[in-house]
């Protein structure tokens, strides 16, 4: 008997905890003084961000290839050199997520298996010192 390997989408929930995921993360981007600086470089409506995110992460996850369905490639630092990410909004950012992380995939395995690369990846981020 073999075992089938699922993805961290499919391990942490699916959708349903995606976008749990998403939407906790931006009410705490929009609502922690600590994260006003992060907050600072979004538009004033978190909408279109939200959404993006939330096509970008379930594709990232392991889920459904939304965002390159409707967007194409990512293209991630290419796309937010727009707005200076220093490490001041780098750190708040990965509070805003690890926070909404931790309140929203249970199992603490997979949050910090998926920590790990979004660490990464907000360094990545980072086009100002």
């Amino acid at each position: 008997m073999s075992e089938e390997a699922i993805t961290l989408y499919e391990a942490i929930g699916g959708d349903d905890t995606v976008k749990r995921l998403c939407r906790r993360f931006y009410e705490l981007m929009d609502t922690l003084p600590e994260a006003s600086h992060c907050r600072a470089v979004h538009p004033a409506d978190l909408t279109g961000s939200e959404e993006k995110f939330y096509d970008y992460l379930t594709g990232y996850l392991g889920g459904p290839p939304i965002y390159m369905q409707k967007r194409g490639h990512p293209m991630l630092r290419r796309r937010h050199f727009v707005a200076e990410i220093g490490p001041v909004e780098r750190d708040e950012w990965l509070l805003c997520f690890r926070r909404a992380m931790d309140e929203t995939v249970e199992n603490p395995k997979l949050r910090e298996i998926i920590w790990e690369p979004i660490l990464r990846l907000a360094h990545h981020m980072q086009n100002k010192e």
